[in-house]
């Protein structure tokens, strides 16, 4: 029996309002003790929250006046006028808006919409997204919070929809571009204002499943979080090259076909779980990234990066599988011009399993004809016939504990039969491929190929020797000592992250160095992460588990436990380099 844990939590004081009849009653109570002739209550929304289930219970305060903050906003044509440039015509690629809720909304409907505020008695309830910015002043806010996860989810139900417009009925794909260009950001910017001024957080991950929490006490969760060792709630995914091992190990739903991905240290769109006597509160990690920036983060790396969180792990399932797409990522000059985004997607593959006909394809073949490849790719594309890659791209052996570094440009993918940690910087989306191995998605809908970007991304420098000679299995021991031996795996010297490995039978010690920490158990059963000086509880870890140790807890060791004890373990940890 697998002991990956699925639902990793932490636990906090404070009550929790469980379903909708509690929410009502201690909202209810709220007004009624401010004995006031005129309340006014605001129920800000995130992108994609179940309107008709949230209004239909709010309702139930016995309101004498609603107003739906979407009666303020522009006209949907105008909005999608407003927010074309950021979504673009692109299939996948938009850029990173500037825009914010002020731009949603139209000045003259804002105009008459406070005036029916100001002119109404008893309860009045603001309700929607940027509904925190239609009343002049509000009595109680709550914020209605969920998982970028879960409305991912949504978008491919056509549940719901963007901001502003009624697209519930567009392919998912186009929901979750305007989503992570457009909604996510304006969102974000208005949530981070909030933490200080909402009065409650609603978690509104389960449908007709509502938590909700003092702000207060999920901002004392969220500030023990950031001083100790946690994990995010995984989750997974099918895709058309997906494999079975992670099905089997970790015990996942035997009715989907394969698992792609296993997103388990992607806090933009990760969750957290708060434990509360017993019940669960879920939401999104990225709060705890806005909330608790610098010592989440450490203060270098938030000069750098803002309040972004960096690193990304996630784990590739090709066992059983086929070959990911081959691809190529943008130079940092590209995203920032084409996309908007300040860093690019620089990453690795460390080979966490590899059965013995694993491969990697990296970088192009000495002798390659960049034009030739790139017309060969394009008749492909063109003609849905075969792309004949080996002809171009070096296919490489690859074994368990291998590390192959792919900074940006260099064109990649595993192939079958490996589980692979990817190790990468966080802007996950922006992915070129060349090729799909004449495939179909898992929707049944070829994926989009980006050639044209790809072709003005490509490294062919990145050929057969530097590959061999400086990006595959560059390890260096850095230290040794009793029952420990510490290797730098990498990264390459483009890119920010650096990594190092540490194998050991006993216990050892870590430095955070003011930088957040992300470290995979990669070998081993089971390890425990302790304080020295007792700062955080004991924490468990099992095999190909991510944890994050934030940069405020400086110093932690790691041992072997449990049915590991003896035995020797290895962990994988990244972090943004700078001197330590």
């Amino acid at each position: 029996m697998s002991n990956y844990n699925k639902t990793p939590f932490f636990s906090v004081f404070g009550k929790l309002f469980s379903g909708w009849n509690n929410i009502i009653e201690e909202i209810n109570s709220k007004i009624i003790n401010s004995k006031k002739d005129t309340y006014v209550l605001t129920i800000e929304c995130y992108q994609g929250v179940n309107n008709d289930e949230l209004i239909s219970n709010i309702k139930n305060l016995n309101s004498t006046t609603f107003i739906n903050s979407q009666d303020s906003f522009y006209d949907e044509d105008i909005i999608r006028k407003k927010t074309a440039p950021d979504v673009t015509e692109d299939a996948l690629f938009g850029f990173m808006t500037r825009l914010t809720f002020h731009d949603f909304i139209d000045p003259i409907k804002l105009k008459s919409v406070r005036k029916k505020i100001k002119e109404a008695t008893g309860l009045v309830i603001v309700y929607g997204n940027a509904a925190f910015l239609i009343p002049e002043k509000s009595d109680c806010i709550v914020y209605a919070d969920m998982a970028r996860w879960e409305i991912q989810l949504r978008q491919r139900k056509n549940e719901i929809n963007n901001l502003g417009i009624n697209n519930s009925d567009e392919p998912a794909g186009i929901q979750y571009k305007r989503g992570y260009f457009v909604d996510w950001r304006v969102c974000d910017k208005l949530k981070q204002e909030l933490f200080t001024k909402a009065d409650y957080w609603l978690d509104t991950n389960k449908t007709n499943n509502p938590k909700m929490l003092r702000t207060q006490i999920m901002l004392n969760g969220l500030d023990a979080i950031s001083k100790s060792p946690f994990r995010v709630v995984p989750f997974f995914d099918p895709g058309p090259w997906g494999g079975q091992w992670m099905k089997q190990k970790f015990e996942l739903d035997n009715c989907k076909p394969n698992y792609a991905w296993s997103f388990d240290g992607v806090p933009e769109e990760n969750s957290l779980l708060l434990e509360l006597d017993g019940e669960i509160f879920e939401m999104p990690s990225i709060n705890l990234v806005f909330y608790k920036s610098k010592e989440l983060l450490g203060e270098p790396v938030v000069s750098r990066f803002g309040k972004e969180f960096p690193i990304r792990f996630d784990l590739l399932d090709t066992i059983d599988g086929g070959n990911l797409s081959l691809q190529v990522h943008p130079t940092t000059q590209y995203i920032r011009e084409k996309f908007g985004t300040s860093y690019t997607q620089d990453e690795s593959y460390y080979m966490l399993e590899a059965m013995p006909d694993a491969t990697v394809y990296l970088g192009v073949k000495a002798d390659c004809d960049g034009d030739q490849m790139i017309a060969d790719l394009k008749y492909a594309k063109e003609t849905s016939s075969e792309f004949d890659t080996e002809k171009y791209v070096n296919k490489f052996p690859a074994k368990k504990h291998d590390h192959f570094l792919i900074p940006n440009g260099t064109i990649h993918c595993s192939g079958k039969n490996a589980l692979v940690l990817e190790i990468s910087a966080t802007p996950y989306i922006f992915t070129f491929k060349l090729y799909d191995w004449g495939r179909l998605g898992i929707d049944g809908v070829p994926r989009a190929i980006n050639i044209d970007h790809g072709a003005k991304v490509i490294d062919w420098k990145r050929d057969t020797k530097y590959c061999s000679d400086k990006l595959i299995n560059n390890f260096e021991v850095i230290g040794e000592g009793d029952g420990w031996r510490e290797e730098r795996t990498g990264l390459h010297k483009n890119q920010f992250i650096e990594t190092r490995r540490h194998w050991f039978t006993n216990t050892v010690i870590h430095h955070t160095c003011d930088s957040v920490n992300v470290l995979n158990l990669i070998e081993g059963n089971e390890v425990i992460v302790e304080s020295p000086t007792n700062s955080f509880n004991p924490f468990i870890v099992h095999y190909a588990e991510t944890f994050i140790v934030p940069a405020s807890v400086n110093t932690y060791t790691i041992r072997p436990y449990g049915a590991s004890e003896g035995m020797k373990c290895a962990t994988i940890k990244a972090y943004v380099r700078h001197k330590c």
